[in-house]
């Protein structure tokens, strides 16, 4: 294996993709940021976290 090519690293990056998004998503309802901050974070959060997810489980089939 070179380095850099682990196979499990990408994986490791969907899930930290979907983290992020919830880590996020969270802030900006517990801190009660205004509406339009808010829904363009749940808006942009809610692709990151299917893609993060088609990452993370790309290999189970």
């Amino acid at each position: 294996m070179a380095r850099g090519e682990h196979p499990q690293r990408t994986p490791f990056y969907g899930a930290l993709m979907m983290v992020a998004a919830w880590i996020s998503s969270g802030l900006a309802t517990a801190y009660d940021a205004p509406a339009a901050v808010r829904y363009t974070i749940y808006g942009i959060s809610v692709p990151v976290v299917a893609i993060g997810f088609l990452m993370t489980f790309r290999d189970l089939s």
